[in-house]
């Protein structure tokens, strides 16, 4: 099993959120006013700008050698963080991604509906009204104070509890409970390899740590 964060995908250019950096986003931009309920609900022009922003970025960047040694490691079930597409373009299939915080490549009816599609705008905008009930639609992520889809987070935890190796990559270690995944399985005996290029929290559950970046450590780590 592999757990993946926002690390995995700056290799490709797409910003992180947390890291000591300038180029982090939420170093530039108010998380409250951007990744909220709240905040799309006093400007939902806004938000949607800044998705397609982002959406841009996601559309330009290229899997890097990390996503493609993923893809190829057939046998490994793929929890990520990340909202990014850059993992299926690389080759893995559907079934084997669990993306526990959505997708930006999509929209889903803020309403409840159920709907979820693929944004279609070659500006990245995606859509303002729900297809099917004519309702709100927004970007098909996971925003603050909301909760992780039930059946991605269900299964999630369940791997984690039976596997015997667990590949953590470009993740800190701090965003709940996502985080949690990885004490699951250090707690039912996994053995646990975190690759990173700076050291974080979750050295402290790993039986192995590479502080190196992905792109460079995967492709030789693992099976072709």
């Amino acid at each position: 099993m592999v757990f993946c964060g926002a690390g995995l995908s700056a290799e490709s250019g797409i910003p992180t959120f947390r890291a000591a950096s300038d180029h982090a986003l939420w170093s530039r931009y108010d998380p409250e006013e951007l990744a909220s309920i709240e905040g799309f609900t006093r400007n939902p022009d806004r938000v949607r700008g800044w998705y397609a922003w982002r959406r841009g970025l996601v559309a330009e960047a290229m899997p890097n050698d990390a996503h493609h040694a993923l893809a190829g490691w057939h046998e490994a079930l793929l929890v990520t963080q990340n909202v990014d597409d850059l993992q299926e373009r690389a080759g893995a299939p559907d079934e084997r991604i669990l993306h526990l915080h959505g997708s930006i490549v999509h929209d889903r009816c803020h309403d409840g509906c159920g709907w979820v599609g693929p944004v279609e705008s070659e500006a990245g905008g995606g859509r303002s009204e729900c297809p099917r009930c004519g309702g709100v639609a927004r970007p098909a992520v996971v925003w603050f104070g909301e909760t992780l889809p039930q059946a991605v987070w269900t299964r999630a935890c369940r791997a984690c509890s039976e596997t015997d190796l667990l590949l953590v990559v470009g993740t800190s270690g701090v965003v709940q409970p996502a985080a949690m995944l990885v004490e699951m399985a250090a707690d039912g005996g996994a053995y646990v390899v975190n690759v990173n290029p700076e050291p974080t929290p979750l050295d402290a559950l790993a039986d192995a740590s590479i502080h190196a970046p992905a792109a460079g450590v995967l492709p030789a780590l693992l099976p072709d």
